[in-house]
């Protein structure tokens, strides 16, 4: 049993289910976060699900940057295909 990453500070265990459950919740959060257009998702996932992320990215529009890998565990940055940098002009004195 591991703890999910479901919001910053929040995390949810599923005492009795399978590592599989697990991963399926990681996704579905990951899901609903990309449905919703959220500009740039930091969650951190299972390394096992890291191909699902990446093709369910790529279905949504979003590219994904794989961040450090730790105890079966990898933190994972989405940003939505469309958004390019700001760019300032900074007048100087």
């Amino acid at each position: 049993m591991r703890q999910i990453h479901l919001t910053d500070g929040t995390r949810v265990r599923f005492p009795g289910r399978t590592d599989e459950f697990d991963q399926g919740v990681e996704i579905g959060i990951l899901a609903v976060l990309m449905d919703f257009g959220t500009p740039e998702i930091t969650r951190t996932i299972s390394a096992s699900n890291l191909e699902q992320a990446r093709a369910l990215a790529d279905k949504l529009g979003y590219r994904l940057l794989e961040g450090v890998a730790a105890d079966g565990l990898t933190t994972v940055i989405l940003r939505r295909a469309q958004v390019r940098p700001v760019l300032k002009l900074v007048h100087s004195a």
